[in-house]
């Protein structure tokens, strides 16, 4: 399955004409695009019942990729995280089947640490059963031993756009899925993608789905509402590829 869709699931006006005219806008979106990824929980936990309101709101085949807070990324730094993950894992299990990936994004200042990285994500993965991705940003986790770890746990790596470093804007990690999250450029979460850059990823995303890969591709340039016009793009250079 190929997932296409932005961080958020606004619809602005001037991308408007492919969307329903009445529902929510979570409604409205998902008649179109069969993924959305929640960067809410980032900054803020939600109800297990809100998560289950969402749920309710979409088709049967879409799914939700959903952040992991920061409290445990970006303040405890991945040290001492049961409770809060256990809280966290608790309120998104209200997304049911249509959960997918949950995102593990780390500051870019995170180096691997041994005993602190890798208990962090074996412990993750000994809680949750389905789709993992993380996307690290600082150059101590682009080495062969991190992508052996990332492959072990079946962690995918993030492709990112712009590459932090050598090699990011590739998948790595667990090969079976893929997690294309493109911020935006040249102006990170503002600038719209050329078409040229749409050309090139919807034939990565092609391609990986004809190998049997698991492919999403997020669209996070969302400040000044390119993502949703990126992810219509996408999705219909990639569907006239089948």
């Amino acid at each position: 399955m190929v997932r296409i869709g932005t961080a958020a699931w606004s619809v602005p006006k001037e991308h408007a004409a492919p969307f329903p005219l009445t529902g929510s806008h979570l409604e409205r979106y998902s008649a179109v695009l069969n993924a959305v990824e929640i960067n809410s929980s980032f900054y803020r936990p939600h109800r297990t019942t809100t998560y289950e309101r969402w749920a309710a709101s979409v088709p049967e085949s879409f799914r939700f990729a959903v952040k992991v807070p920061k409290a445990i990324t970006h303040e405890l730094r991945l040290n001492d995280t049961n409770g809060l993950l256990d809280c966290f894992l608790s309120e998104v299990s209200g997304l049911g089947p249509k959960l997918g990936p949950l995102l593990v994004q780390l500051p870019p200042s995170l180096r691997f640490e041994v005993g602190v990285a890798d208990t962090f994500l074996s412990g993750l993965r000994g809680r949750v059963g389905g789709p993992l991705v993380c996307e690290p940003r600082h150059a101590s986790w682009f080495t062969p031993d991190v992508e052996g770890l990332l492959d072990e746990l079946r962690i995918a790596r993030v492709a990112a756009d712009p590459a932090p470093v050598s090699g990011a804007d590739e998948p790595g990690g667990w090969r079976s899925l893929s997690y294309y999250r493109l911020h935006g450029s040249p102006r990170i979460y503002y600038s719209a993608y050329t078409p040229e850059y749409l050309a090139a990823i919807a034939e990565r995303i092609a391609s990986d789905a004809a190998a049997g890969v698991e492919t999403w591709c997020i669209f996070d340039n969302t400040a000044a509402f390119a993502a949703t016009g990126d992810a219509l793009t996408t999705r219909s250079l990639v569907l006239n590829r089948r």
